[in-house]
């Protein structure tokens, strides 16, 4: 795990509980704290016992720019938080914050070609838009609270082949009548809608954070029978297409990295 700051990341929790679930009793998981000016020389500096980087900010447009080879999702997005040395010895990058997403709301029931609403416009939002593509979504309600961040974003949507519908934040209440919500924001940047939002059924909410857990917009949700799905559900998702990408050993142990993950953060919030 490379990035900065990363004294907090579960990561290597989740990936070193799989490698003991799967038996690879060689391999490890480790964290680098590294800005982008340093990624280019840790890279170079890794020996080839190395199989593979995880990337957190502010790191993820420049392992895309590093790397030879990179998946059309990543290239569309301009993001990767994954990179995989290949045969050759050069590195691929992938994002799999987009597989993780897609992963969890299949899971939670999202329907087909939903209608989608993304707050925020960062790094994880445009992972967002991926996965709204992915699920075969034509238009995305983005919610921001810069109106440059939605320009900023409208290249990517194009990329992605899907429209954009530009939300201000003063009427973001209005645009949580989708199949689903998927905040990125901020931890406390959305806590005023909490008691704003009119929930219907058959909306499923995904709030990007896990501490604390729930935010008063999770809370909101689940009191009216909404699924809930957080953070921690996508740091396993996305950690579990990581985990195959660097060992090839498929399916991941979910497991055994799910019941890690989720006791390491029940001990971080009960210290």
């Amino acid at each position: 795990m490379c990035g900065r700051p990363i004294a907090h990341s579960l990561s290597p929790v989740i990936h070193n509980a799989g490698f003991a679930a799967a038996g690879l009793s060689g391999w490890s998981y480790t964290s680098f704290e590294c800005g982008s000016a340093d990624l280019a020389g840790l890279i170079d500096g890794l020996g080839p016992e190395w199989a593979g980087l995880s990337l957190t900010m502010p790191l993820k447009e420049e392992a895309l720019r590093l790397a030879a080879a990179a998946t059309p999702v990543a290239v569309a997005i301009g993001a990767a938080n994954t990179l995989v040395r290949r045969d050759d010895g050069t590195w691929q990058a992938d994002n799999t914050d987009v597989t993780g997403m897609v992963r969890v709301l299949r899971e939670a029931g999202l329907k087909p070609a939903p209608a989608v609403t993304v707050l925020g416009g960062g790094g994880t939002a445009r992972a967002a838009l991926a996965a709204a593509a992915q699920l075969g979504g034509s238009a995305v309600s983005m919610v921001t609270r810069r109106p440059e961040a939605f320009t900023e974003l409208l290249p990517v949507a194009d990329a992605l082949g899907i429209t954009l519908l530009g939300v201000p934040w003063s009427r973001a209440p209005e645009a949580f009548s989708a199949d689903a919500v998927i905040s990125t924001v901020p931890k406390g940047a959305a806590d005023r809608l909490a008691t704003e939002v009119a929930w219907r059924d058959g909306t499923v909410l995904f709030d990007a954070i896990y501490d604390p857990w729930p935010t008063p917009l999770a809370a909101s949700a689940q009191t009216h029978g909404v699924p809930v799905l957080s953070g921690l559900d996508l740091l396993l998702a996305q950690a579990l297409s990581q985990f195959e990408q660097f060992t090839g050993v498929t399916p991941a142990p979910e497991q055994a990295m799910r019941s890690a993950l989720f006791e390491a953060a029940a001990a971080r919030v009960a210290s």
